[in-house]
C-alpha cells in the first residue's frame, strides 16, 4: 500500500506539472472504486478550470480548484503519473487531460482508491477525524505519551491509528519501533515518556529518509515518474523475518498484531 512517503513523493512529482494548467477533458474508464467516482460532477467542476494548489493530508492528496477540492486516495495499489495518451495500461481508470495534452493518469489494479469532490476537506468524513501530521510541529513524544496513558493496545497499533497520528503505516511503524528499541507488542500505556520521545524522533527521521529516497518499493508502488522508490534497501526489520538482526546476532521474529505482520528483534526490542 502506498504510505505517507509514497504519497508525498507522488505530490512532489506531479505538482509542477499540473498546477495552473487548463483542464480540457476528463476520461473515467472505471468509476467503481472504493466509492463511485462522481464522473459528471468532476467534468462539470474541472473542465476549462485548473488546479491552483495541491497538498497532502495523511495518505490523501487534496487538489484545489477555485474554492472546491478533489480528494484522491491511492488505496492499496494505486498510482498517479504523468502519462502519454498512447501508453494506456490495463488498470488505467482515470485521465485528467490538460490543454497542453499532458495527462494526469490514475492506475489502480485493486480499485480500493478514491476520487471524491468536496467544498470543505476539513469537514469531509474521510479527513475530519485525522490526527496530526508526523512531520508537523504538533507531533512529539509528549503528545504520544499523554494520549497513551491507560491504553492497553499494542504500541504498534497505537502509532498506526490515524486518529492518533496520520501516515505511520505498517512498514514505518515496524522500522521506527526497531530503531527506538521498543517491542511492537508492548502496551502503549506502559511505554515511558523518554521512549516516546525517542520513538517520535525515529518516526520523523524514517519518514523523512524515505521521502528523500522516493518511498519504499513493495509489490505495486511506483512514483509519479513511473520509477520505484529505494528506501526498501534500508529496511532493518520489515519483510526480514527469519533473518539475522543487523545489530545483534538474534533471529528476527514475526508476530501478527492487528492482522498485520510485525517483525522485531527479541533481543534489541524490549
Amino acid at each position: 500500500m502506498p504510505e505517507l512517503p509514497e504519497v508525498e513523493t507522488t505530490l512532489r512529482g506531479i505538482e509542477s506539472l499540473i498546477l495552473n494548467k487548463t483542464i480540457s477533458s476528463i476520461i473515467v474508464r472505471q468509476a467503481s472504486l472504493r466509492w463511485p467516482v462522481p464522473t459528471q460532477l468532476l467534468k462539470d467542476k474541472l473542465i476549462n478550470k485548473n488546479f491552483s494548489g495541491i497538498k497532502r493530508r495523511g495518505k490523501y492528496l487534496i487538489l484545489q480548484s477555485s474554492e472546491e477540492f478533489l480528494i484522491i486516495h491511492l488505496g492499496m495499489s494505486g498510482s498517479l503519473r504523468i502519462a502519454q495518451k498512447e501508453n494506456l495500461k490495463k488498470h488505467d481508470h482515470i485521465d485528467i487531460i490538460f490543454e497542453d495534452e499532458s495527462i494526469l493518469r490514475y492506475c489502480d489494479p485493486r480499485r480500493f482508491g478514491c476520487f471524491l469532490w468536496t467544498d470543505n476537506p476539513n469537514s469531509h468524513f474521510l479527513l475530519k477525524n485525522l490526527g496530526p501530521e508526523p512531520l508537523g510541529n504538533s507531533f512529539n513524544g509528549k503528545y504520544l505519551f499523554d494520549l497513551s496513558r491507560k491504553r492497553r493496545t499494542p504500541i504498534k497499533n497505537f502509532i498506526m491509528n490515524s486518529k492518533i497520528v496520520v501516515g505511520v503505516g505498517n512498514i514505518y511503524a515496524s522500522e521506527a519501533l526497531f530503531k527506538a528499541k521498543i517491542r511492537p507488542t508492548r502496551q502503549a500505556g506502559k511505554v515511558s515518556l523518554q521512549s516516546y520521545e525517542t520513538l517520535s524522533e525515529e518516526i520523523v527521521s524514517i519518514l523523512g529518509q524515505s521521502i528523500d529516497q522516493g518511498g519504499t518499493t513493495l509489490r505495486d508502488f511506483v512514483g509519479s515518474d513511473n520509477k520505484p522508490g529505494y528506501f526498501k534497501q534500508q529496511l532493518e526489520v520489515y519483510g526480514r523475518q527469519g533473518k539475522e538482526c543487523k545489530i545483534c546476532d538474534s533471529t528476527l521474529k514475526n508476530k501478527i498484531i492487528g492482522q498485520r505482520s510485525s517483525v522485531f528483534c527479541p533481543k534489541c526490542q524490549k
